[in-house]
């Protein structure tokens, strides 16, 4: 689990494969679009799984830092402080 100086993030089941298998990870405070590169770093591959090539966030993922969406917010410029939460969600379709 995170320390209060850092940040959890939520990994869901898709996204496990790049984090060795684990449900939550840490990183540090700072801006999610700032957390992601950091992550990427340490997980290669997160990055791409999340944005597009131009950098924004891919249409069908859905971030929210301390339950809330970050679409709402200031989208990847949005800030995290030290104990925040964050949680990456694949939109899920059907038919």
């Amino acid at each position: 689990m995170a320390a209060r100086t850092d940040v959890l993030v939520r990994v869901p089941s898709p996204l496990r494969p790049l984090t060795g298998g684990k449900g939550e990870i840490s990183g540090r405070p700072g801006t999610l679009r700032v957390l992601i590169d950091e992550l990427d770093g340490v997980y290669p591959g997160f990055k791409a799984r999340l944005c597009e090539t131009d950098g924004s966030l891919r249409r069908f993922i859905n971030v929210f830092v301390n339950e809330e969406d970050i679409r709402f917010l200031e989208g990847l410029d949005t800030p995290i402080e030290a104990g925040g939460r964050v949680s990456i969600l694949p939109a899920v379709a059907g038919g």
